[in-house]
């Protein structure tokens, strides 16, 4: 049983400023070697962050802003589309365990690549559909799988596959705190102050979150399945075990009323 732990912080560029420690746990992170990092974007970046945190073998995620021309833009700069980002996550997996072809999947599988409104991407939204690649050999893989996703579909996909670099590309940046892992934080506030983060890059560190966040933003049934595997794979702090074990029971019951 491979096991995780935090690896130290990344220079990601953020907006938030506080200095609380993040969680403490035993579980190790795969070699830096093993890392990889992959970037892509699908329309609002909560539910594709979720998405990823589901997959195995993706150890962080982080929702922010990218593509744009602007230094460290907000939200709302964002949202009036003064700045040219769009919403996307970014995902750092192990690449012992996952892959970029899988990763890709998850993306088409995640969102409506089809949607006409991602074509007025910079006018009227923010909002796109794209993968953005690092190399020739993500860039072959990304467009092989746009082209199966399109054998199966009957409507012309807008998805748009980009390089990660370019001169008009000013880096990604983290969103703002009340943004990452938002299942997590929205619905399961104890559960996330267990964890003791605060700041957008406590969140995008956090392993921990990034499988919480994946498992919490799924429907109940499943949500309860998943924690209970969660609970018994990994070593956590006595406060978080405690309160997912409450969680656990909650969910429980509400299933059971909607049946």
């Amino acid at each position: 049983m491979m096991v995780y732990k935090l690896l130290p912080k990344s220079n990601t560029q953020i907006d938030d400023d506080f200095s609380f420690q993040p969680e403490t746990i035993s579980n190790e992170l795969p070699p830096q070697e093993f890392l990889k990092e992959a970037i892509f974007a699908a329309g609002s970046f909560w539910e594709l962050e979720t998405a990823f945190g589901r997959v195995d073998g993706v150890v962080r995620t982080a929702v922010g802003y990218y593509g744009g021309n602007h230094v460290k833009p907000s939200y709302k700069e964002v949202l009036d589309g003064s700045t040219g980002h769009t919403e996307a996550v970014k995902v750092i997996y192990d690449t012992r365990n996952t892959s970029y072809k899988s990763l890709c999947k998850v993306f088409w599988a995640s969102h409506d690549p089809t949607k006409k409104e991602y074509l007025k991407f910079g006018v009227n939204t923010h909002h796109r559909s794209a993968i953005f690649y690092e190399n020739e050999e993500e860039k072959k893989q990304a467009q092989q799988s746009k082209v199966k996703q399109q054998m199966k579909l009957n409507r012309r996909i807008v998805t748009k596959i980009l390089p990660c670099h370019s001169n008009t590309v000013s880096g990604f940046y983290l969103a703002e705190s009340h943004h990452q892992k938002y299942y997590l934080q929205r619905y399961h506030i104890r559960l996330c102050e267990s964890l003791n983060l605060r700041s957008a890059e406590q969140f995008a560190d956090s392993h921990l979150a990034c499988k919480l966040n994946g498992i919490l933003g799924d429907d109940v049934k499943t949500a309860v399945e998943g924690l209970k595997r969660f609970a018994g794979r990994y070593q956590l702090p006595h406060e978080t075990k405690f309160v997912m074990e409450t969680s656990i029971q909650e969910l429980g019951v509400k299933h059971a009323l909607e049946e």
